[in-house]
């Protein structure tokens, strides 16, 4: 496949790259600084854009086949709400008015369901600090549900990320649901994480759903 990534060197875009030149796609990663992805490789092709800048971004998804967006304005970002709203929606505009259909978008484990009808982000053990950020990808997830056009899936991750864990591909999937082991941690290993990201752009198994996987 012919695929644009946004945010190929962040903490889950850098390994998504990795992991889509290893399977083979043809890659169009979109950079502020494209001198920061230091990588070079025969599919791959840099591209220093905006993404706020709506009809530039659509000229270049144009050019491909899906969009994986796995866009995070920064945790340490003040804005990080607006942000992250404004961001992901001119992407969502892009992929429409560039007339691509299929996109994945990276979001977070916030919007979950501990229980039903209480989500992760509203429970007084949610951490305040990341509340802003969760709120603004929760709020994308929202939008999504009311979308048409796109052919979209939305990946929530569990709880915690592992950055050191290893890509087992043995996983369980849910879609509203935190999934939590048999001790009440909530964990998938960072490669794994990635290799549902990219697992679902090749084969479409949560078209206008969101899904998460854990342990």
């Amino acid at each position: 496949m012919k695929i644009t990534l946004i945010g190929a060197t962040g903490f889950i875009g850098k390994p998504t790259l990795l992991e889509t030149l290893k399977r083979g796609h043809k890659v169009t990663a979109i950079l502020r600084d494209p001198s920061k992805l230091e990588l070079e490789d025969k599919n791959l092709t840099k591209v220093k854009a905006d993404i706020f800048d709506t009809d530039g971004l659509s000229k270049i998804i144009a050019t491909t086949d899906a969009v994986l967006d796995s866009y995070n304005p920064g945790w340490t970002d003040p804005k990080i709400r607006e942000n992250m709203i404004q961001g992901s929606l001119s992407i969502l505009n892009a992929t429409k008015k560039s007339g691509v259909k299929r996109i994945i978008v990276m979001g977070g484990a916030g919007s979950l369901e501990v229980q039903p009808g209480v989500q992760l982000i509203d429970t007084p053990q949610f951490p305040k600090e990341y509340f802003p950020g969760a709120d603004g990808a929760r709020e994308i997830l929202k939008h999504l549900r009311t979308e048409a056009e796109l052919d979209w899936t939305f990946l929530s991750p569990s709880a915690i990320i592992n950055p050191e864990g290893k890509q087992t591909g043995n996983y369980r999937f849910s879609n509203e649901s935190l999934l939590v082991d048999s001790e009440g941690n909530s964990t998938i290993s960072l490669l794994d994480l990635v290799n549902a990201f990219v697992n679902e752009i090749e084969n479409g198994n949560y078209i206008k759903q969101r899904f998460t996987v854990g342990y």
